[in-house]
């Protein structure tokens, strides 16, 4: 069986020569948004490219939009969605602090993750995770995970624990609809967000209350 293909393999090869700028995240949101790479495009209302900072220290990863995020075209904005927003509360992270994305940028219908798509889009999670520069990559559920580091799986062997990948913290959680399908999913998440929680607080992020809204960081 031939191994899965990664961000890595789609990895920016000429390093960054400048810094970032928002004519470069417009740009490749505009790429984002013309894809017809994959049937998903044709299908789409709306495509879900980013939520959150764009200089975050955390890069929450999802599998894909869901109903709710294919009607606005922000990710996690349903019931998951208000799960990991509860945990982000919980993390003390400020809005400037972290960013959430897909791996995959449109919804698929009845919410059955493709790989056909997966791998269209692949090229746009790269991007994106070099432009943002993230600290630290959290994958929420088996297939953000294995667009990372699909020798990490199953997801159950690794969730809740730190590993690296291309210099950065990689940490995977189970995906937050998980924990709404049984008690026993429901404490691993809350178990594997607390230990997210001394993490960030060992590398300097998280670990404190907004007071009011902060705007997002500039490029």
């Amino acid at each position: 069986m031939p191994a899965r293909p990664t961000v890595d393999s789609v990895w920016p090869v000429t390093p960054r020569s400048g810094p970032r700028s928002r004519a470069e995240w417009a740009q490749l949101n505009r790429e984002i948004e013309n894809c017809r790479a994959c049937p998903l495009g044709s299908l789409r209302t709306q495509v879900v490219i980013h939520r959150g900072s764009l200089r975050p220290r955390v890069l929450f990863v999802g599998e894909a939009p869901g109903a709710s995020e294919d009607k606005v075209g922000i990710p996690f904005v349903g019931a998951a969605g208000k799960r990991l927003d509860l945990l982000i509360q919980q993390l003390g992270l400020l809005e400037s602090e972290f960013a959430i994305v897909n791996v995959i940028k449109c919804h698929p219908p009845g919410n059955q993750f493709s790989e056909v798509a997966a791998e269209a889009c692949r090229p746009f999670l790269a991007r994106q995770v070099e432009f943002l520069q993230p600290i630290m990559v959290v994958t929420l559920g088996a297939p953000a995970l294995a667009a990372f580091r699909p020798d990490l799986l199953p997801i159950l062997g690794s969730a809740g624990r730190r590993f690296r990948w291309r210099g950065l913290a990689l940490f995977p959680l189970v995906h937050p609809a998980s924990a709404a399908r049984s008690n026993a999913f429901r404490r691993r998440w809350e178990q594997d967000g607390a230990a997210l929680s001394r993490l960030l607080s060992r590398l300097g992020a998280g670990g404190r209350t907004a007071t009011g809204p902060t705007s997002e960081a500039t490029v």
